[in-house]
């Protein structure tokens, strides 16, 4: 085992100890990677599981819930995930994290039917709302402050590389195996970084331990799982104004409602609401979560478009939306350079209005539109998030003091689940519905089970449309799709507006403490103040 670090972790002593700081972080990365790839490895599978033959005949729903399930989990686990990582240490949470999503893999790959995907996707979620926070723990307290930085944009890269991984190998697998495949490639991964956790991450605890509530994780997993229902309810035929969709979602928002209001009643809080009173973590936290949300809805709609109207295969696609994924890598990188000559609000802003103008941009696109166009948009979209998401990482977790690492690490890690969730709960939501107010005309005459069937999505009337030989409806449900993408890419785009707004408030300039310790702002490293 690695010999124990002290509490503080990543002091500079010597040329050896920055090599083993290192290759923590390469641990670390890794594991983050494998976390983010099961986020993005579903995606290509979707229209495989919607097949009765090949997948599971899942309908539009379960596919919603397969990729919301797990999203939902860690976002919600995340919390605890880091009280734990702070409690115990992230090494054993990592490896915890770790074993627990290796065996929801396995048992993911042989599921029966569509609920008991949607369940062991759920725990594979709570193996990776284990790993996350641990992982950022590692990279934080286990770097020193002169290469923190750049340990984080690394860290933070790992999410373009999932990105780009998460289709190609998902694409690669369903064409040569069955969808289960794509679970089981975890295995190998997660033997290798635990191998790694036991070998090259030190022991990074503090004297302090953390309280690990209960309640809040309750309140927690049941407010966010009844907004998640709700909204996905509301895609479905009844509407948003019915009472499946309204109930649910009004009951989630009061759960969540009294999370904060008991914590913040509490001297050691579990999920401590009190981080949200440093202006910078907090109006970073909901810009990288309106990030990801439209990332994750935009992906989730492009997979469809890709496919479906482009008519590419699985791994085709994946292929196309790697592109997203260099690009993520490229902006992660430039970052920290661009932030130093713009400052982190204003390389923020622009990442961010280049991410918008690429999720607008779909709204041009047709069923001739030129791959190489579509892949060329994708990458500067991520080239745009790129510049937002290790700047602003390292500006909220330098506004925490170092007890509540992995409480601030909790928070971070969950920007991206929680907004990947409501991406493609909220947007796969406007995107049905926008479909099926598209194609109803054309399914006048049609039987009662096959019009309910070409309503519940395009792929379902493009299956009717070959089995009733209507080449007028496969035309039609193709029209429809695209009006329906457009419609979301607007949405897309507003919401990336939105967190250009939150920059441009939270982050004016002004002496910040923030600022001293991230080695991002213009002012020097010096040492800072922390509030308890």
């Amino acid at each position: 085992m690695a010999p124990a670090a002290p509490a503080g972790g990543g002091q500079d002593d010597g040329a050896a100890v920055p090599a083993r700081q290192w290759w923590a972080v390469a641990v670390a990365v890794l594991a983050q990677t494998l976390v983010l790839l099961d986020n993005t490895v579903l995606n290509v599978a979707m229209e495989t599981l919607a097949d009765p033959v090949r997948g599971l005949g899942a309908s539009s729903a379960d596919l919603a819930w397969a990729n919301a399930s797990y999203s939902l989990v860690f976002a919600a686990g995340s919390f605890t995930g880091g009280a734990l990582a702070d409690r115990y240490g992230p090494r054993r949470i990592l490896v915890a994290g770790l074993v627990l999503l290796a065996a929801a893999s396995v048992l993911a790959a042989f599921s029966p039917g569509a609920t008991e995907l949607i369940v062991t996707r759920g725990c594979m979620g709570a193996g990776g709302a284990l790993i996350t926070p641990a992982t950022l723990a590692i990279v934080t307290r286990g770097t020193g402050p002169a290469r923190r930085t750049r340990a984080i944009a690394v860290w933070a890269s790992a999410g373009g590389a999932a990105v780009a991984l998460g289709p190609v190998v998902g694409g690669a697998l369903l064409t040569r195996f069955w969808w289960g495949s794509v679970f089981l490639v975890n295995l190998p991964v997660a033997a290798v970084c635990l191998a790694g956790a036991g070998l090259l991450v030190p022991e990074l605890r503090y004297a302090e331990r953390r309280v690990l509530d209960a309640s809040a994780l309750a309140l927690s997993v049941l407010g966010l799982g009844l907004v998640v229902y709700g909204v996905i309810r509301g895609g479905r035929l009844a509407g948003w104004t019915s009472p499946a969709a309204l109930l649910p979602i009004a009951a989630g928002l009061a759960l969540l409602a009294v999370l904060v209001m008991t914590q913040r009643r509490r001297e050691t809080p579990g999920f401590d609401v009190r981080l949200f009173t440093e202006a910078r973590f907090a109006g970073g936290s909901v810009t990288l979560l309106l990030l990801f949300c439209g990332l994750a809805g935009q992906l989730f709609s492009c997979a469809f478009y890709l496919q479906g109207v482009h008519g590419l295969s699985a791994l085709a696609a994946g292929g196309v939306m790697a592109a997203a994924a260099g690009g993520i890598v490229l902006g992660n990188q430039v970052s920290p350079a661009l932030s130093r000559l713009l400052t982190v609000r204003w390389c923020a802003v622009a990442g961010i209005l280049l991410a918008g103008l690429t999720f607008g941009g779909f709204v041009f696109f047709t069923a001739d539109t030129p791959v190489a166009w579509i892949a060329g948009n994708l990458f500067a979209q991520g080239a745009g998030i790129g510049l937002v998401v290790a700047p602003m990482t390292a500006e909220m977790m330098a506004a925490l003091p170092q007890r509540y690492t992995g409480a601030g690490a909790a928070v971070a890690a969950a920007t991206r689940p929680v907004g990947s969730t409501l991406g493609v709960a909220v947007l796969g939501s406007v995107l049905a519905t926008a479909y099926r107010g598209t194609i109803r005309p054309a399914l006048d005459g049609l039987a009662p089970g096959p019009r309910e069937r070409a309503l519940d999505s395009a792929e379902a009337a493009r299956a009717v449309a070959r089995t009733l030989d209507r080449p007028d409806l496969l035309a039609a449900a193709d029209r429809a799709y695209l009006h329906a993408m457009y419609v979301t890419a607007a949405w897309t785009a507003l919401l990336s507006l939105a967190g250009a707004v939150l920059v441009i408030g939270y982050f004016r300039p002004r002496p910040s403490k923030t600022e001293a310790g991230s080695g991002y702002g213009s002012a020097p490293p010096a040492d800072r103040a922390h509030r308890g």
